[in-house]
């Protein structure tokens, strides 16, 4: 019990404080005084995003809220542990399943918490996602893409985060569309070849190129260990020639080469959220970058994107390549 409680902070709460947060939403206050967030976006999902049980909506928001407050405020909760861990939503509850366990983690603008749910303060424009799902194969996943714009856009805390992009060819069509759609967005960013860099931890770094060009950077390099390395359910083959899609247990389901695309979000070390437009090789680059967008991207963990001829699988297709959401559906 105390192990899988410590695996799962950032879905603890203190348990005292858990039943003053029931008292205070049931009589319509926040947890504190103050002005209440705005433009708050609520999303619950379970296995990875691929099924919605409460859309992305305005949530309802009283004074100052924090993540376990908001819930509690617009949905149905139930606690195990003495109060302090979320066990079900909605009546969708955590546990084991087909012989895994799966349980409810919860995103900040894209970025798994790292604190209890009593102890992120919700700011402005936030989207917090709850997704309960099999942890079998990846105990964290640090970051996902499913939140775009965000964090770019608001950034973690409450605090916007400078964003660099680097691209292993700076004039290329890929690195142009990655950075005129942020552009778009009004988000400003640094533009540079790649080269190497330190440690980071308060610039979101955003690395463009074929895999075999950005395997340096550490981020990247942690896609070499799999999902329980990297969060991002996929294996590098051949050195980045090909990439091994898989499901939530591990299990390759596709292998895709040639003009195969990836846009997935990492985390190294200390820095802040890593995300990779990258490709088995310039055609692969060109699809990944062509789905970096909201509609592409939206409420999935990472994507690949398969070259256009390929069949089968799930989400847009056309010239661009079809986009298959990560980690693979079972059906």
């Amino acid at each position: 019990m105390a192990a899988r409680s410590s695996r799962h902070a950032r879905a603890l709460a203190v348990t005292g404080l858990l039943l003053v947060l029931a008292a205070l939403v049931a009589a319509g206050c926040g947890v504190g005084p103050g002005t209440p967030p705005s433009g708050v976006k609520l999303l619950i999902t379970r296995d990875f995003g691929s099924k919605t049980l409460k859309p992305v909506g305005k949530a309802k928001v009283g004074g100052a809220e924090t993540a376990m407050s908001l819930l509690i405020r617009n949905a149905k909760i139930t606690t195990r542990y003495g109060g302090g861990f979320v066990q079900s939503i909605n009546g969708v509850s955590g546990g084991e399943e087909h012989g895994h366990s799966i349980d409810w983690f919860y995103y900040v603008n894209g970025v798994e918490a790292e604190k209890g749910a009593t102890e992120v303060e919700v700011q402005p424009g936030d989207v917090i996602w709850w997704d309960l799902h099999d942890w079998s194969q990846a105990e964290r996943t640090p970051a996902v893409v499913g939140a775009f714009p965000e964090p770019f856009l608001n950034g973690l805390e409450g605090k916007r985060l400078p964003v660099r992009v680097e691209c292993a060819d700076p004039q290329a069509g890929p690195c142009k569309k990655v950075v005129g759609q942020l552009t778009a967005l009004g988000i400003p960013s640094a533009f540079a070849a790649i080269g190497p860099v330190g440690e980071s931890p308060n610039t979101l770094q955003l690395l463009v190129g074929t895999y075999s060009e950005l395997k340096t950077a550490p981020a990247v390099h942690l896609l070499e260990k799999g999902p329980g390395g990297s969060g991002v359910y996929m294996r590098v083959l051949g050195g980045g020639r090909s990439f091994a899609l898989l499901d939530a247990e591990g299990a390759a389901v596709k292998t895709l080469g040639s003009g195969t695309g990836l846009i997935a979000a990492t985390r190294y070390s200390s820095e802040a959220p890593s995300w990779i437009v990258t490709g088995t090789d310039a055609a692969g680059v060109a699809a990944a970058a062509a789905h970096f967008d909201a509609a592409s991207l939206d409420q999935h963990f990472a994507i690949a994107v398969a070259p256009s001829a390929t069949g089968g699988g799930s989400g847009s297709s056309g010239s661009t390549g079809e986009v298959l959401p990560l980690p693979i559906s079972g059906g």
